[in-house]
């Protein structure tokens, strides 16, 4: 099992945007080449991400996208959310309805727990803390090649 495309790539682009916004819209195009993203792609993403309310567009000259509100308090599991719908394993976590099974099904009671697990782990990590999490790795990336070239 794995993520789509659409919830890996559109979390790049919040991150990316997390960490280059600085108050400013930010540019698809700004996006799409350190991301090395299809601009076309990211723009279907992004109005997706919008619609979701986690971002919004400003036009013009100096527009482009920026965070609708604070990364503190957009989760991983929003951004899956609003690109893929919600989280699950297979289709009876949510409704048992589509098996007839469902009701006595050992699995499906695997299947739930393995899903809350993951919904848990996306809802309690933030896009500020992937950022902050980016930083420190950009941040030690630095030093390295200073730190080799100083031996």
């Amino acid at each position: 099992m794995k993520l789509s495309t659409k919830v890996r790539y559109g979390v790049r682009a919040m991150l990316d945007l997390a960490l280059y916004q600085s108050g400013r819209p930010v540019l698809v195009k700004s996006i799409a080449e350190r991301e090395d993203l299809s601009k076309k792609y990211l723009e279907s993403l992004l109005a997706a991400l919008k619609s979701a309310g986690l971002l919004r567009s400003v036009r013009g000259a100096k527009g482009g996208y920026l965070l609708a509100r604070p990364a503190e308090e957009i989760t991983m599991e929003m951004i899956a959310a609003a690109l893929d719908g919600p989280l699950m394993l297979v289709d009876c976590v949510d409704n048992p309805g589509v098996c007839g099974r469902a009701r006595d099904c050992v699995a499906r009671d695997l299947w739930r727990e393995m899903t809350a697990s993951m919904r848990a782990t996306l809802r309690g990590t933030t896009l500020a803390a992937l950022a902050r999490k980016s930083a420190k790795r950009e941040a030690k990336a630095r030093k390295a090649p200073a730190a080799r070239a100083a031996e």
